[in-house]
């Protein structure tokens, strides 16, 4: 398999993730979404659920051909990229939610307080996965990494029972990961879209969120040895059915949920991610089927790129204010809300996302590529 087919395989499967997160985050009503783009409530499973963490796998994925180009360095360089990559990318999440930095009160603008600015989130959990997995599978081998995710995924079963709420240790206000969050940064810099201050991203729930990272290295690790051999692909889908059916007796004890992001939950997601790569590699690879493939590969090659866009308009959008309206509410209102509730909420989602996808159209055009 030669590097520049690995690397569509990695790009489409990257891509189909963004395209899919630009469309979740952005429905036209959020109280009119179909049931299967919309997050589990609480336990359970959703499509929209496999989005954030087959971003993470594929995060994994292509540290497994970075660690070739990280052979030819000091250790010292090595160290260097990894701490800089950490930094960028945390920083730009923590500057994602503090913009657009100023607050307008009655005509009198103000800097928007720190101090009431949400720490962590997407962005943040991947540059701290990133920093972590770096570290194992650099410095440590093959086994040794092995042994140390089971143990982040048992660890963590054991602190959500241990340090929760005696009576209801997984619910919303009772889970440690909470406890622990408001007691190391406060309720002003957590996430309140649940009514509630509580963070979906938060430090502890990072812990099981690494092993994501790590079987996504791992699995790449594979798929440049396996090559295009019905073999690798067979066993890489088989690795996937297992996990999900360990995740599926797992959840009886331990419940699937994406938001305190269980251990179930992980081997869930790794599972699916498996079963679904190795779909798009005998595509792409095996049956070289790439027609289809372009236009995710688009969004794939720029994907940082594509979802700040996403997320910094879509600000802009709620910021501008027609009569009594945002401008995002406006749009939907005056020029998709004409086919059906649901149906417009989802071709606004839809629209949007080629918006997104269009300045990664043009960024390929122009032959940039912006890493970090």
């Amino acid at each position: 398999m030669s590097s520049n087919q690995r690397f569509l395989a990695l790009d489409v499967f990257r891509g189909l993730t963004i395209c899919l997160m630009i469309i979740v985050n952005t429905s036209g009503d959020g109280s009119l979404t179909f049931a299967p783009l919309q997050h589990a409530k609480w336990n359970g499973f959703t499509p929209t659920d496999l989005v954030f963490p087959s971003f993470l796998f594929a995060v994994g994925n292509a540290m497994s051909f970075v660690m070739l180009k990280w052979e030819q360095k000091t250790r010292a360089e090595v160290l260097g990229k990894i701490c800089k990559r950490t930094l960028i990318i945390f920083l730009l999440g923590f500057l994602m939610y503090w913009f657009p930095f100023f607050n307008n009160d009655e005509g009198h603008w103000s800097l928007s307080p720190i101090s009431h600015t949400r720490i962590l989130g997407v962005l943040q959990r991947i540059a701290l996965c990133y920093f972590f997995v770096s570290l194992l599978v650099y410095f440590l081998k093959r086994k040794t990494v092995i042994v140390i995710s089971i143990g982040l995924l048992l660890l963590y079963w054991g602190i959500c029972f241990w340090f929760g709420d005696p009576n209801d240790p997984l619910s919303l206000l009772g889970n440690a990961g909470l406890k622990f969050d408001l007691w190391l940064m406060g309720e002003n810099h957590l996430y309140h879209g649940e009514g509630v201050a509580f963070d979906p991203e938060g430090w502890l729930s990072t812990l099981p969120a690494i092993v994501n990272v790590v079987a996504g290295y791992f699995v790449g690790m594979h798929v440049q040895k396996s090559g295009k051999t019905y073999e690798g692909i067979t066993k890489l889908i088989l690795a996937g059915f297992v996990l999900v059916i360990i995740a599926y007796f797992w959840n009886f004890i331990f419940p699937i949920n994406k938001k305190l992001w269980t251990s179930s939950f992980v081997l869930q997601t790794v599972g699916l991610d498996c079963m679904i790569l190795g779909a798009v590699i005998y595509l792409i690879d095996m049956k070289q089927k790439t027609r289809w493939a372009g236009f995710f590969e688009i969004a794939g090659k720029n994907p940082l790129t594509v979802y700040l866009v996403s997320e910094l308009l879509v600000t802009v959008l709620y910021m501008i204010n027609i009569g009594d309206k945002s401008l995002f509410s406006w749009i939907y209102q005056n020029i998709f809300n004409h086919v059906g509730d649901y149906w417009s909420a989802l071709l606004f989602a839809v629209c949007y996302m080629l918006l997104c996808w269009s300045v990664g159209y043009w960024m390929d055009k122009k032959k940039i590529y912006l890493r970090v």
